[in-house]
């Protein structure tokens, strides 16, 4: 994808350079180069984006999960030392 950019990106170079004033030569390239090739970069990555925003939110509950498990763990815990205790009595 990129190949493709920089190839569009050096053609417009070589049509702004034949310009016959300097103005003319950077709007050419400003707005037949840079601007077009800027949208379709951004476009193309959109899925990229996504997918990448998807896993950190995976991630994040993922994370989650484990803080809850770990906040239930002592509770946990201490019912057992309840039970061993209840058996010690019985």
């Amino acid at each position: 994808m990129y190949i493709i950019a920089i190839a569009w990106i050096y053609v417009v170079f070589m049509m702004s350079i034949t310009e016959t004033t300097v103005i003319a030569g950077i709007m050419t390239f400003l707005l037949y180069g840079v601007l077009p090739v800027s949208i379709i970069v951004y476009v193309m990555g959109t899925g990229g984006r996504k997918r990448k925003r998807r896993a950190q939110e995976m991630q994040r509950q993922e994370e989650l999960k484990q803080d809850r498990l770990k906040q239930e763990l002592p509770q946990i815990e201490s019912t057992d030392a309840e039970l061993v205790e209840r058996k010690r009595e019985i």
